[in-house]
């Protein structure tokens, strides 16, 4: 097929969008393959779309390799089946809701877990039936807070979800590996820079968790690597290894000690170690007290909340939230504590909070026999050498505390180092929580039902277009893996004369016969123009049809290495067609 740039429905800007922070997000609009409607809302435009469909056909392709089949639902969902699992109000604020003429209750679907549950339960019923995994690629609705990056994190975006359906552990296990080796192979051939890591499974419940990572400096999630073994995590999953605990008989007593002015870790340690308590301290040997507020799905009450961590230590906010997840997290503001007298700001120990039934949770390095420097309850007084498990004893442990470059890696192998990617894909063992809440069962040999044990596997198909810019790019525009490419070639008509118009227009009808698909550059603007939009556009092979065809010749520019060939006029259609199908 040729496609002529004159009249195709194209635009492109040679100046940046004022709200674009990301490259993919800068090149994208710059190109014209998408344009923002509202915030985290984007059309496509055929370049976009073309590009977006491409990417469809190789999950198509993966999923029904492993023998998934592809269904479809409505994005808009009755409220009840959500109401079942809980997830209408787990979901909180990011979930669309809406209300029909007659008062009925609906959601825009952010994932699909329980229609698909419902649809095996209505239409199987023997063991027989199983296995059975069921895909879909569909438009998801999520009310982010804060959309940002173009498409890499938006309202609505294009997602396929996939469920396997087995009889026992064993066969939920082979699904997961078969997923894992389809998204493996996905991802390559889509020619994409990522790494799998150990995940959380958020709202969507279930155990063993894995995302796909694009390595991306612009990601927002963040992930370590051990130095010297396989794993890796996103910060969200990273368990803290805890030190053994230690023997409290014969340890020093805690004393309060006097400590003026001293409502920071850093006043503090400068404080002690000029006291002369015949020790140096550091910020690793206090105790850190953050106060916050946390409130359940559907609830009017805020609870209050106590993150105890080492003082050397910040609150990591994502990793906060995914430990309380689904509760809404705040930190405390002025008022709260003034509603809360015994809270002393700068001076906050455990007595008083657990005194006064506040939940105390404190991070796995604060283990039993462990002693501490924190807050005495009274202002300008800390308590020195107070002993876990002897003075005071949390209600649970926490992975709320930023993890860092350097920290011991959780398998005992190395330590860890940090890097940012963008989230491409996530699977998910869901094991028998949506089949419980809906009795999903079937009846076996034996006539006794089965509880059937379920697997959820995403990957972000609209995302993939900005990932993929974000890693293909250069300072002229974007640079398409040829797989994803909207065209094969990309022909400039560097000239105004009837023969290189007559010849380039010979070459493309010729390519076209050969299957391949073109770009035609006819219009009647200047090669420099020309240029610059092909560059920008990205397809991955230019063929530039100029002077050098008195003389019998073209060139032939390699857009990712910025090589350029040139090309017999009667060799360069099975020069092209060998070019895009190597």
């Amino acid at each position: 097929m040729i496609t002529r740039t004159s009249s195709l429905f194209l635009r492109t800007l040679r100046e940046d969008p004022a709200d674009a922070e990301v490259p993919s997000h800068r090149l994208l609009v710059r190109a014209g393959y998408v344009r923002r409607v509202a915030p985290g809302g984007y059309s496509w435009l055929p370049l976009g779309l073309r590009v977006l469909r491409r990417i469809e056909n190789i999950v198509r392709d993966e999923m029904n390799a492993i023998g998934a089949q592809e269904i479809q639902f409505p994005a808009l969902l009755p409220k009840e089946p959500y109401e079942a699992t809980g997830r209408w109000t787990e979901y909180g604020d990011a979930l669309f809701r809406l209300k029909d003429r007659k008062g009925a209750d609906y959601l825009l679907g952010p994932t699909h877990e329980e229609l698909f549950t419902l649809t095996v339960k209505g239409e199987y019923s023997s063991y027989r039936d199983y296995p059975v995994t069921l895909y879909q690629i569909q438009t998801k609705y999520r009310d982010e807070a804060r959309p940002r990056a173009g498409i890499l994190r938006g309202r609505e975006f294009v997602m396929k979800d996939s469920y396997s359906f087995d009889l026992d552990d064993e066969g939920l296990e082979r699904s997961y590996q078969a997923h894992r080796a389809a998204y493996t192979k996905l991802f390559d051939r889509l020619g994409l820079e990522y790494v799998v890591v150990k995940a959380t499974s958020g709202a969507m419940g279930g155990s063993a968790s894995e995302e796909f990572l694009a390595v991306a400096e612009t990601g927002e999630d963040t992930y370590v690597r051990s130095t010297e073994s396989g794993y890796a995590a996103n910060v969200e999953a990273v368990v803290t290894p805890a030190p053994p605990a230690q023997p409290v008989e014969g340890r020093p007593e805690a004393q309060v000690h006097h400590t003026p002015n001293t409502p920071t870790i850093e006043t503090l340690v400068n404080f002690l170690n000029a006291a002369g308590l015949g020790r140096e301290f550091t910020a690793a040997d206090t105790l850190k007290n953050v106060m916050l507020k946390t409130r359940q799905p559907g609830a009017k009450e805020w609870e209050l909340v106590c993150v105890a961590l080492p003082g050397d230590r910040e609150v990591d906010m994502k990793r906060l939230e995914a430990s309380l997840e689904p509760a809404e997290v705040e930190l405390l503001e002025e008022a709260d504590f003034k509603e809360n007298p015994f809270l002393v700001k700068g001076y906050i120990g455990p007595k008083a909070l657990q005194d006064n039934g506040v939940r105390y949770l404190a991070d796995p390095r604060i283990a039993p026999g462990t002693a501490w420097v924190t807050g005495a309850d009274k202002a300008d007084h800390h308590v020195v050498d107070l002993l876990a498990g002897r003075d005071f004893t949390p209600d649970a442990t926490i992975e709320a505390a930023e993890v860092r470059e350097g920290d011991a890696s959780p398998d005992g192998q190395g330590t860890l180092v940090a890097a940012r990617g963008i989230e491409i894909g996530h699977i998910f063992q869901l094991g028998r929580k949506y089949a419980d809440a809906f009795e999903l069962d079937a009846l076996g040999p034996d006539s006794k039902p089965i509880r059937i044990t379920m697997g959820s596997y995403g990957v972000g198909v609209s995302r993939l277009v900005g990932v993929l810019a974000e890693q293909n790019h250069d300072e002229l525009g974007i640079i398409w893996p040829r797989e994803v490419s909207p065209f094969d070639v990309h022909i400039v008509i560097a000239g105004k004369d009837d023969a290189v118009r007559a010849g380039a227009e010979k070459i493309a009808a010729e390519l076209d016969t050969a299957g391949l698909e073109i770009i035609l550059d006819d219009r009647k603007a200047t090669p420099g123009v020309k240029f610059a939009d092909a560059e920008l556009v990205g397809v991955p092979t230019i063929l530039v049809v100029g002077r050098g065809l008195a003389n019998g010749v073209v060139e032939v520019k390699d857009r990712r290495t910025g090589e350029r060939e040139e090309i017999a006029v009667d060799a360069v259609v099975e020069h092209l067609v060998k070019l895009v199908r190597s």
